[in-house]
């Protein structure tokens, strides 16, 4: 399970195992790690925070085993870190592991491991497996930072409520971090006092709901990527697609573009002093792979939980039949809040590995 090139991140573990970690190799030396900011970014997807996510009670501290020296600054060595897991509860796994969650990886890992995947927590398909990887990519955020680039994220959409978007030209930083000190990342608090009373509704209702998580890399260099399989596009939505739940990506104005003529789609090149700049952004910052100087914005798409009370049916393996399922444990009725920084934090790693291919 790894991610990159100039930066490799290697994520290993389970939802169950004694704890997860990740090792990320090419981290830029004499970089300064700020840990008391690391653990407040591991705070916002920890789980049990409010009545919107899970009440699995983890705390998700970050322990750094190798990569820095003395005084806290990357030394060029591989940086490794792990996170134990300390609040189980495998009982609650046992009736699924012959029946098949629907939704879930069980029976795709039942097939590929010959039944032997870890059940428990969903194993290595966790959305568990996020929290290393928002160690790495809280890291790299606090390095881009240092070199210009600031990436922010929110909830732009809960089961068809929508918030406002971000300003595709002209991004705002300080918005960012707004928003990351909210306990329900969106822009507009009341379009999120609605999104709540959704996720509400479908708890309730023993049942779940998906949404749209919006992201933005402000100060992206002009001149990264390449053509073809070389593009930014491929290399974030590879990276993207490994968050568990995201099934589906798109850039600038993405399917909207369709439905548009040439005229409307296409943004125009512009000077500002030396600078050149467009006046849309429906390319989302990319053009042919390649960044174009302007920010770069993306859209995620995040399926509803699919753990939930409701019965459902499925099959028993075992007896080869069809059965029916009930779901017990503790689990997200919306996992998009949790979601937010997982995406920055994907987004983080796979610049500085972009920007890092300048620096060889």
């Amino acid at each position: 399970m790894s991610l990159g090139t100039n930066i490799k991140v290697t994520v290993f573990g389970q939802s169950h195992s004694p704890a997860m970690g990740a090792v990320a190799e090419g981290l830029p030396a004499g970089g300064k790690v700020d840990t008391e900011r690391l653990e407040r970014f591991m705070e916002r997807r920890a789980p049990g925070r409010n009545r919107f996510s899970t009440q699995r009670a983890e705390a998700d501290k970050v322990k750094i085993i190798s990569g820095i020296n003395g005084e806290g600054v990357l030394c060029g060595a591989p940086l490794s870190v792990i996170i134990e897991n300390t609040d189980q509860r495998s009982g609650d796994y046992k009736n699924i592991a012959d029946v098949p969650r629907p939704g879930h990886a069980d029976y795709a890992a039942y097939v590929k491991y010959g039944g032997n995947n870890d059940i428990r927590g969903g194993g290595q398909f966790s959305g568990r497996l996020t929290a290393p990887l928002c160690a790495v990519g809280g890291i790299c955020i606090q390095l881009l930072e240092e070199r210009g680039v600031y990436i922010g994220a929110h909830i732009a959409a809960v089961h068809g409520v929508k918030d406002a978007l971000f300003d595709a030209v002209n991004p705002n930083a300080h918005l960012f971090n707004e928003i990351a000190e909210k306990d329900f990342p969106v822009i507009d608090d009341e379009r999120g006092e609605l999104m709540k009373k959704e996720i509400d509704k479908a708890r309730t209702e023993l049942n779940s709901v998906g949404g749209i998580i919006e992201c933005e890399i402000a100060g992206m260099p002009a001149g990264l990527g390449g053509p073809l399989f070389e593009g930014i596009e491929g290399e974030m939505s590879k990276a993207l697609f490994g968050i568990p739940a995201v099934k589906g990506v798109e850039f600038g104005a993405g399917f909207s573009a369709a439905e548009m003529l040439g005229s409307e789609n296409n943004d125009i090149f512009y000077y500002e002093g030396d600078k050149v700049k467009t006046a849309t952004n429906n390319h989302g910052g990319i053009l042919g792979g390649i960044s174009s100087g302007m920010p770069v914005i993306f859209r995620v798409a995040v399926k509803p939980t699919p753990s939930i009370g409701k019965t459902q049916k499925s099959v028993s393996l075992s007896k080869k039949e069809n059965a029916e399922l009930n779901i017990t444990g503790r689990h997200d009725p919306c996992v998009v809040q949790r979601a937010v920084p997982v995406v920055e934090a994907v987004a983080a790693i796979v610049t500085l590995d972009l920007i890092m291919e300048r620096c060889k």
